[in-house]
């Protein structure tokens, strides 16, 4: 069984961030090594408030599991601030060798901002080029490239230095959502899922963590990425009403990935 190390926050509903993440991890053959990088007061709505926490203590958690622990890819989500990305960044380039899944966690749902300008800044400049997949959305995609639509997006973003950005359309109307793959060479694949009714909580941080789980199983990289996709619709289509918000993903088993 491979580690996979998890750098995200702490959602107290259960439904995205780092319990997300071994959810999917988990249900994809793969361990979950995390390190919380913010604290938040949230529920399936929205997100109250942010406390991120302190660049010691994350540094200090880095060492201790990494001195113990082999990991074999990094998923990363919620950052917290820019003295954190800072160090993650640091931290990234000691590991050139693994892949890192990133799922920009910009806003939350119900419309609270999570990135500050420096951590944009930070992005672009810094985490983009040590990035293997990026998985926005199609508003994240724009947010951080400064661009309109998706082929722009996408070219933008890999200019700043990622190797493969699949841009999700989970935002689209109409009865099929499709998600596109660009790596340097330009759009290198399509994929159709069907639009599945109501909201839901984790999705990004779902496929996101999946993907890392297949990319270590030594699947080519269309391959992860689809069995990654399959999966995430199968939480979705299984999802549960838990709350008065939105619905939680059903990650406990690979179901149309397998």
């Amino acid at each position: 069984m491979k580690n996979i190390l998890v750098i995200g926050g702490h959602d107290p509903s259960g439904g995205a961030g780092i319990q997300a993440d071994i959810e999917a991890i988990a249900a994809n053959g793969c361990h979950a090594v995390t390190i919380i990088s913010a604290l938040t007061v949230q529920d399936t709505t929205n997100v109250l408030q942010m406390i991120p926490v302190q660049a010691s203590i994350l540094r200090r958690q880095l060492d201790v599991l990494l001195a113990d622990m082999e990991v074999s890819a990094i998923k990363l989500g919620l950052i917290g601030n820019a003295e954190n990305a800072r160090l993650i960044a640091e931290r990234l380039r000691r590991m050139p060798q693994l892949p890192v899944i990133v799922d920009p966690v910009l806003a939350a749902g119900g419309g609270s901002e999570l990135a500050t300008d420096a951590l944009m800044q930070f992005y672009r400049r810094e985490l983009l080029p040590l990035t293997t997949v990026f998985t926005p959305n199609l508003p994240e995609a724009q947010r951080i490239s400064g661009r309109r639509d998706v082929d722009s997006c996408a070219h933008a973003l890999l200019d700043m230095g990622a190797r493969n950005i699949l841009i999700t359309g989970g935002h689209e109307q109409g009865q099929a959502i499709t998600n596109r793959l660009y790596d340097a060479s330009g759009k290198v694949s399509e994929w159709q899922w069907p639009s599945i009714a109501g909201e839901f909580h984790g999705s990004g941080c779902t496929l996101a963590s999946a993907i890392a789980a297949f990319t270590v199983q030594q699947l080519p990289m269309k391959l992860a990425l689809r069995l990654a996709q399959a999966y995430t619709c199968d939480t979705l289509e299984n999802a549960q009403k838990l709350s008065k918000g939105q619905l939680i993903p059903l990650r406990v088993s690979c179901g149309s990935a397998a």
